[in-house]
């Protein structure tokens, strides 16, 4: 019942300017209202109206010459606080940084958004062969490290929305099956973490391990990820020890229970 009432009090219009935001936030490039209005399914007239909505609100910029769309910087000053330098911030990247001068390896910190993982922290390491990637990235939970990890620790409700939802094929190595990744995630409980062997791209490899909170829960995971060239297997396992190591103590720290 609570549900279908907030159903009912959404606005189909703020929804559509928001999912018109998003598709200017992920393209990267400067885009048209022809382009946005294919993305949307919506009609052309409908694409137009919402990115005038969202360029006089100052959340993207719209350029005279080309006609085309791109976001603002105002649309950083929503993450501002989600992202201050408090205390946990400090907590977080302290701990990125610690192992990253253990390994040498750009650290990730991601945290559970939906169906996807966000990269939320990130400390860049001395490796000159890496994978570059950015604050704001999302992933799927089925074929990364990050991803496994935060799903292996919700319910089992949630899995099975998620799997109902549709699990998205990388690379052949991707896993689709639902008893399959069920086993997977089994593992990944018992071992205290997860590994991506050429799952989400085809020439890398990730580990990532869980931060625990106050209550026990698990919303976020520390990750490396690095080219298949350098990252073998048993190197994986090499860097496996000291991330457990660091997200058990930023788990102690932020008042949760870390992996035994």
């Amino acid at each position: 019942m609570k549900t279908a009432n907030r159903k009912q009090a959404s606005s189909s219009t703020a929804l559509k300017a928001l999912r018109a935001l998003e598709v200017v936030a992920e393209s990267g490039d400067p885009v048209s209202i022809t382009y946005v209005a294919e993305k949307l399914g919506e009609e052309r007239i409908t694409a137009y109206r919402m990115l005038v909505t969202l360029d006089e609100a100052g959340y993207v910029v719209r350029d005279d010459a080309s006609k085309r769309y791109t976001l603002s910087y105002k649309v950083v000053s929503l993450s501002r606080n989600l992202l201050a330098e408090n205390e946990i911030s400090k907590l977080i990247q302290e701990t990125l940084r610690k192992v990253m001068t253990l390994t040498g390896e750009t650290m990730h910190y991601s945290v559970l958004d939906g169906f996807e993982a966000v990269l939320v922290y990130r400390v860049k390491g001395t490796q000159l062969v890496g994978v570059d990637f950015q604050i704001g990235d999302r992933s799927p939970l089925n074929c990364t490290s990050i991803g496994k990890v935060l799903l292996a620790y919700q319910s089992e409700e949630f899995f099975e929305r998620y799997v109902a939802h549709g699990l998205s094929r990388k690379t052949e190595r991707t896993i689709v099956d639902r008893d399959k990744l069920l086993a997977e995630l089994e593992r990944v409980r018992a071992e205290g973490y997860a590994l991506d062997e050429k799952e989400f791209a085809p020439n890398m490899r990730c580990i990532a391990v869980p931060v625990f909170g106050s209550g026990g829960q698990v919303d976020a995971g520390i990750s490396i990820s690095g080219p298949d060239s350098r990252f073998s297997r048993s190197y994986l396992l090499k860097l496996r020890d000291p991330m457990i190591e660091a997200a058990n103590e930023l788990s102690r720290r932020l008042g949760g229970l870390p992996w035994n």
